[in-house]
Formats: C-alpha cells, sequence, structure tokens
C-alpha cells in the first residue's frame, strides 16, 4: 500500500450530502474480480446520461477540475453498503484524501485500509473549503503527521486521526502488510512447532 505523509492537490466540491456508495460505484459494475479499473465508473449515473454521453455540468467533467485529488463533500459520504469497492473506485480514479463534516463508519474505515485519508472537519470549515473549490484551482497541501489542512492561500484547518490507522496510513501498511512485518516471529513459531 502507498504511504501517505504529505499530499498537495487541487481541491473538487461535490455538493450533496448522504453520498451512499452505489452512488460512488454503482451495482452493475461490480462483477470485476481485480482491485483496479473502478475509477471509470465513479459516480457513473452522475457523470453520464443514459446514452452515455458525458453530464458536462456535473463537477468531475468540468476542465477546472481534471486532475484534482482532494475530493470535499458533504455530511454522511461513503453511506449504504459496505463494499470496499467504494474506495477502490475513489484512488482507482486519483483521489487520495476525502473531506467531509462526517462519514458513514464502514466507508471511513476502509478508506485507511485502501490508502485514502478521509478527513473530518466542521461544518463551517467545509463551508469555507466549499466557497474557494467552487471557484477553481483551489489547492491544498495536507500533512497527515501534523494534522493539518494548509490552502495555498495560508488558511489552515486541523483535524484529528487515530494514532493507529494515522501510523498504518504514514507507513503505507493494511493489515496484511502489518502480518508481514512479522514474519520472521511466524517463520520461527512454524519451525518450533513443526514436530509437535
Amino acid at each position: 500500500m502507498e504511504p501517505l505523509t504529505v499530499h498537495t492537490g487541487q481541491v473538487v466540491p461535490l455538493d450533496k450530502a448522504n453520498v451512499d456508495t452505489d452512488q460512488i460505484i454503482p451495482k452493475q459494475f461490480l462483477k470485476r474480480i481485480e482491485r483496479t479499473g473502478f475509477g471509470q465508473f465513479l459516480f457513473y449515473d452522475w457523470r453520464f446520461n443514459v446514452d452515455g454521453s458525458i453530464v458536462e455540468d456535473f463537477m468531475l467533467n468540468q476542465l477546472q477540475y481534471k486532475g484534482a485529488s482532494i475530493l470535499l463533500a458533504r455530511q454522511n459520504f461513503g453511506s449504504g453498503s459496505s463494499r470496499e469497492h467504494a474506495p477502490w473506485a475513489l484512488l482507482d480514479y486519483g483521489f487520495r484524501v476525502i473531506i467531509a463534516p462526517s462519514f458513514a463508519d464502514i466507508f471511513y474505515s476502509n478508506c485507511f485500509k485502501n490508502s485514502i485519508l478521509p478527513i473530518v472537519l466542521a461544518e463551517n470549515e467545509v463551508g469555507e473549503l466549499f466557497t474557494k473549490a467552487e471557484q477553481g484551482n483551489y489547492e491544498v497541501t495536507i500533512d497527515l503527521k501534523a494534522e493539518k489542512v494548509i490552502g495555498h492561500d495560508g488558511a489552515t484547518y486541523y483535524f484529528q486521526t487515530d494514532p493507529y490507522r494515522k501510523s498504518m496510513l504514514l507507513n503505507g501498511l493494511d493489515d496484511i502488510g502489518l502480518t508481514e512485518q512479522y514474519q520472521d516471529q511466524i517463520n520461527a513459531y512454524e519451525e518450533r512447532t513443526k514436530s509437535s
């Protein structure tokens, strides 16, 4: 898993509350067995019309937000089913950070396991970021170690992250990666118990 320590990117505003995982990655695209390739289907029903043409006024389709890597959303982002495909799609599309006033619990946990940092900020702070991001070309730097969001205009917002999850993300570890750090001890244990 790729570590996240300091990340600088453009903010793209998704001015919707209660965005559920079926909106993030619709169910018809869950047949893939790989963890990659889901980005093309991110927010599919909002990005494309029924005939497959682009919805021009949807923010991900606007040229000014092309290449943005920080998603700004309203409360309760990632609600609905617990599908891990939702963070897979966000990461595959290019998002490393999501900022919102609140997240659904399982989605929040899944983000950390997939190298995405979900940041909780107060409603008024998120509102300020929306005002700036909607003007286009608003870039921020996320410093996970210092737990700060720093705008290119100098505005600074502080957040808190569970120390365990913070450490895992800083070191680029998921649950399997954490276990693999103890491979020598695991091998030694298996050797000791082989003849038992």
